[in-house]
């Protein structure tokens, strides 16, 4: 039997919200300990990954609707995954990263972790290592807290860093609105003002929410909607005051719940329905508080193969 070796591998990678983000205290080397429920839902960025002539190197390069800020050398986790894999697998470090963008940058939706993730994806199926999933997931968390849930998708718990990832027992499809903005927020920034804000307060060691994980049980929007819980959305909120008008606009039109996902700034709105996601975008789009809508499901599936040429 004849093993075709793969040329060229295409990873399709999903975007996420957080339906929680608790934020512990500050610990001795400045990292927080955190508790996150992830949701992966349906915007997608695509990564191909293709092997190149001898001495080419890693190169990367970008396209789709979202690439302002992303950068196209090897500061880009995806080429940082590269790396690392080829390291670690005595592997020829010749490689075309392509992205095509279509998760919002610097928008708290994980987009570069999405695209690192992928790329573990596309370098164990272009050079046939056939690694299982808990091999990858460790190799994920040396990048990013973000990037072994991108692996794997759907609804999980993520502790410590975010690293540790669990699924979640979660029911049904849930249906949002996100208000994007043009300009992102830095993630540190956004800790340090969340720093800022709770200095002398006794900060309790943080827990996944029972209200939350039985309302996912339950496929119950509404009770999902009243349990959204981010730490981090004071912080986001000071450094951009213009959030708190968008989450005023999705309340007054009747959003069943709403968050800033991550570090923000892009805000998530839990709707009952399609209908009910495009009234909102509607409404949101005339508000004029608003620069760019899009609509999205979840929970979809984390980093998948389309593609083998």
């Amino acid at each position: 039997m004849t093993i075709v070796v793969p040329q060229s591998v295409v990873v399709r990678v999903p975007g996420k919200v957080n339906l929680q983000l608790s934020v512990g205290p500050k610990e001795k080397d400045g990292f927080h300990g955190i508790v996150t429920v992830f949701q992966a839902i349906s915007l997608f960025d695509d990564v191909t990954v293709t092997r190149t002539e001898p001495g080419t190197g890693i190169t990367i390069s970008l396209s789709g609707d979202h690439t302002h800020g992303v950068p196209g050398d090897a500061t880009n986790l995806s080429a940082k995954a590269a790396v690392l894999m080829c390291e670690k697998f005595d592997l020829p470090a010749d490689l075309s990263i392509e992205i095509r963008k279509s998760i919002p940058v610097a928008g708290g939706m994980a987009g570069g972790s999405a695209d690192a993730a992928a790329t573990i994806l596309a370098i164990d199926a272009i050079f046939l290592l056939g690694l299982t999933r808990d091999e990858m997931h460790a190799i994920a968390a040396q990048i990013g807290s973000d990037v072994p849930f991108m692996l794997t998708g759907g609804t999980a718990v993520g502790r410590g860093r975010g690293d540790q990832v669990t699924s979640a027992l979660s029911r049904g499809t849930y249906h949002w609105v996100l208000a994007l903005s043009s300009v992102g927020l830095s993630t540190p920034a956004v800790y340090e003002e969340c720093d800022r804000l709770r200095a002398g307060l006794d900060v309790a060691t943080p827990h996944a929410s029972d209200q939350l994980l039985q309302a996912l049980l339950a496929a119950d929007s509404a009770a999902l909607g009243k349990g959204l819980i981010n730490d981090l959305q004071p912080a986001a909120c000071s450094l951009r005051p213009a959030l708190r008008l968008i989450l005023d606009v999705g309340s007054e039109y009747g959003a069943l719940g709403s968050i800033v996902s991550g570090s923000g700034p892009t805000v998530a709105f839990l709707v009952a329905d399609e209908d009910h996601a495009l009234d909102l975008s509607v409404a949101l789009t005339s508000s004029g508080v608003v620069g760019n809508v899009t609509r999205a499901s979840g929970p979809v599936h984390g980093a998948k193969v389309i593609e083998v040429n």
